[in-house]
């Protein structure tokens, strides 16, 4: 429900695209709350416009320029907002989504399935059959949507996953962590991303080399026993 996040998942993309070594990188998504005081229940008719304006106390027109403003740098991105249609909604069942997602290796494609299905199409988080139809659009299956929305093992996830950000210093969205090492907070352009990337890499490299040996393979027994 970041607007920046998604401009920034865009941004590190491309960033990553130029990237030489891209398929030696892996992204883990964390979960992170803006605001977890939004009701788990809310009947969907407050618009983001009148959310901020709340919030931030500002009028109604004032908030309205702020998300054009967003929405032009969205577009930048390649990415269509559609704000009139935004609903503002308590995140936290989507994070037990994502959090199942994650555990079949389906974490990236839940985060853009999520951020388009909120900016762009104006689907409510906070609807169970909302999340079980992007669940399925991913791959999960409305078995496993279900569960993860009353286990207490993916819940749990994601409260780890804040109280880590918050050991860490986070206080917004999106924040960038490399090798835990370096850092990048907010949507900042691709070369951000990728200049942070060559270095943090490098610098993995030199502590995790490759093998310095052109090997020749023949028959050998491995450490588990297995002998062929």
């Amino acid at each position: 429900m970041c607007p920046f996040c998604y401009i920034g998942k865009r941004n590190y993309e491309a960033g990553l695209k130029q990237f030489a070594d891209k398929n030696k990188i892996e992204i883990i998504w964390k979960s992170f709350q803006l605001d977890p005081t939004i009701p788990q229940e809310t009947d969907g008719t407050e618009n983001v416009y009148q959310y901020l304006a709340e919030r931030k106390g500002m009028s109604y027109e004032q908030s309205v320029q702020m998300h054009d403003s967003v929405v032009a740098t969205a577009k930048k991105a390649g990415l269509e907002y559609n704000f009139d249609k935004a609903v503002i909604a308590n995140s936290f069942n989507a994070h037990r989504m994502i959090q199942l997602a994650k555990t079949k290796g389906l974490g990236d494609a839940a985060e853009e399935r999520l951020f388009y299905a909120y900016f762009t199409e104006g689907k409510n988080f906070g609807n169970t059959a909302v999340l079980i139809g992007l669940g399925k659009d991913i791959g999960l299956t409305e078995d496993e949507v279900k569960a993860a929305l009353t286990d207490d093992s993916y819940a749990y996830k994601v409260r780890q996953d804040v109280q880590e950000a918050q050991q860490l210093g986070v206080r917004g969205v999106p924040f960038f962590v490399f090798d835990r090492k370096y850092a990048i907070s907010g949507a900042q352009p691709p070369q951000a991303f990728l200049e942070t990337l060559e270095k943090s890499f490098s610098e993995w490299r030199k502590e995790n080399p490759v093998s310095p040996f052109e090997v020749s393979n023949g028959p050998s027994c491995s450490a588990d026993g297995i002998c062929e």
